[in-house]
């Protein structure tokens, strides 16, 4: 069973165990706790009608939001295919779905991860590097980090010629307080091998990606 398995199970089994009332685990109880502290912070009643499963529904929530901490992202990368009749060009999957919380203030930033290799005599399936993506969204993260994590690990694992990552997202923490700009992205790269020593291999990226097209 893998670390995703074993925390969707958890997840589903405390939610399951929650509706009949046997939700008894002290650190359970201790989040909860919590939670009906920062209701009372904004000047909310925690006892109201409304408001008396809200706890539970905000602790389930944190598990699926930051399921990312109980994956090793390395290990979606561990088989690879080398029967590719010697392919060793651009391999390129874009507008994967990226939905994180900022480190500093815990609300949400989402957008969109491009994400290419060239390999060198082997290769991944696909669906693995959104799942490299998707566990180290489901983290607190700053876009800058996450977009290197995600670079390095591909490149530290397959070893190919060249890696490319780059993510273009809304940061609530901006859109919706603090300056309050809700137009505004904010697009990060990170080039490994021959994205970073060839102009023709980053121009035919850029090209494939479509950086040019209007974002929205």
């Amino acid at each position: 069973m893998t670390d995703l398995t074993k925390t969707t199970s958890r997840v589903e089994t405390k939610d399951a165990a929650s509706r009949n009332g046997e939700l008894d685990d002290p650190r359970d109880l201790e989040v909860m706790e919590h939670v009906k502290g920062l209701l009372r912070f904004i000047g909310e009643d925690p006892e109201r009608e409304g408001l008396l499963d809200t706890p539970r529904r905000v602790m389930l929530a944190m598990a699926d939001h930051f399921h990312g901490y109980k994956e090793e992202p390395r290990d979606y990368l561990s088989r690879t295919f080398t029967e590719v009749e010697g392919y060793n060009e651009l391999v390129l999957i874009t507008d994967i779905e990226l939905h994180s919380h900022c480190e500093h203030h815990m609300v949400p930033f989402v957008g969109k991860a491009h994400v290419g290799y060239i390999p060198d005599g082997k290769v991944v399936g696909l669906s693995k590097l959104a799942r490299v993506v998707d566990a180290y969204a489901k983290r607190l993260q700053v876009q800058e980090k996450l977009t290197a994590q995600i670079c390095d690990t591909i490149w530290d694992c397959l070893k190919p010629k060249g890696v490319a990552v780059i993510l273009q997202c809304q940061h609530f923490c901006m859109c919706y307080r603090g300056v309050k700009k809700p137009g505004s992205w904010t697009t990060t790269s990170k080039l490994h091998g021959c994205f970073l020593e060839s102009d023709a291999s980053r121009l035919e990226l850029m090209t494939l990606i479509g950086m040019k097209r209007n974002i929205g």
